[in-house]
């Protein structure tokens, strides 16, 4: 039994004496004892597949900032790497695929991956489950198809992802071909993290605003619709769809749970389009370089938008380096203490 419940219940669209916070990046370089914790392995890579470093730094969070889960530390691109399309990390410049997918045959040589294919996730989620001890759920995640598409045709990170959507236009077959071993495998990938501790799960399509709307629904909505039909049965899921401003009915009529919005929709127009799904959101980062007044003033003003139920306080993206420590746990602090 969770001590703190908070999230699985407004996830579930249940009665919550408050709305619960945690806040996506909170494992990360805004916090100086992750720094720390990261300097203990040679590379991200390496950090990532250490279960011990990684379940440090998942729980940090927590202890530190006070929100309301902890959200395991991993990498969405562990999937291409599982699937044989391994990845490096280049600092201060992002992922990097040495090689790419360009032909069928590439395609053909790529596995549909297993929970044991991620061993060194299922052991970090485990772990970290024993550590929290039931204090806060535990948030599993994987990129969305699409998403992790992008990066396997791309090879990097890109403003247009124009070489993954050149790819859609030219050849649609094979597009929907790796969609889903990409689907087949994320749906392996977050079966084993329910069965390896994790309480929630979200769906990260973090470049779900470069597509068109009518592509979007081709080649992304479907296919986290899968992943949804799969997981919602054994654990709330949690879509976020980062600029996919016209999706957010769509995704509603998906087995989703809850809804991830980032700062540039409204909450009640989201809240109309919505139905009865969960949302969750959707603060500026950038605010938390205000001063405490301004961030205590939008704060309620979002939460009262948004209202008590079927609501998790989250920002519209993750945390920013540069981003005071100290302001991600005053933000934190006026959630939690807001008065409904």
């Amino acid at each position: 039994m969770l001590q703190n419940d908070l999230l699985l219940r407004a996830a579930k669209g249940l009665s919550v004496e408050r709305a619960p916070v945690w806040l996506m990046r909170q494992a990360g370089r805004i916090l100086p004892e992750y720094r720390a914790t990261r300097a203990k392995a040679k590379n991200f890579v390496e950090f990532v597949k250490n279960p011990e470093l990684a379940s440090e730094v998942t729980i940090q969070p927590v202890d530190i900032l006070g929100v309301d889960a902890a959200i395991i530390f991993s990498d969405i691109l562990v999937i291409p790497e599982a699937m044989g399309l391994p990845y490096e990390m280049i600092e201060a410049k992002g992922p990097r695929f040495p090689s790419t997918i360009q032909t069928k045959a590439d395609i053909d040589k790529l596995k549909i991956a297993d929970a044991g294919d991620l061993d060194y996730v299922m052991k970090a989620l485990a772990l970290t489950k024993k550590e929290l001890n039931g204090r806060v759920p535990l948030i599993g995640f994987c990129g969305a198809p699409w998403t992790l598409f992008a990066y396997m045709i791309e090879g990097s990170g890109s403003k247009t992802f124009s070489k993954a959507k050149q790819f859609l236009y030219t050849h649609p077959d094979l597009s929907h071909q790796l969609l889903e071993k990409i689907t087949q495998s994320s749906i392996n990938y977050l079966k084993g993290q329910v069965a390896a501790g994790a309480d929630l799960l979200q769906i990260f399509d973090s470049w779900a605003g470069v597509l068109s709307e009518k592509m979007y629904y081709e080649f992304s909505l479907k296919y986290i619709s899968k992943i949804c039909d799969a997981l919602s049965p054994l654990a709330p899921v949690t879509v976020f769809a980062k600029d996919a401003h016209y999706a957010v009915k769509n995704i509603s009529q998906t087995s989703c749970n809850s809804i991830g919005l980032d700062w540039t929709i409204d909450p009640l127009k989201a809240r109309q389009e919505a139905g009865s799904k969960t949302l969750q959101g959707n603060a500026d980062p950038c605010l938390l370089y205000a001063d405490e007044k301004t961030i205590l003033a939008e704060t309620h003003s979002m939460l009262k938008a948004f209202g008590k139920d079927r609501y998790i306080c989250n920002l519209g993206h993750g945390l920013y380096p540069d981003i005071d420590k100290e302001k991600v746990k005053f933000f934190v602090d006026v959630v939690k203490e807001y008065k409904w």
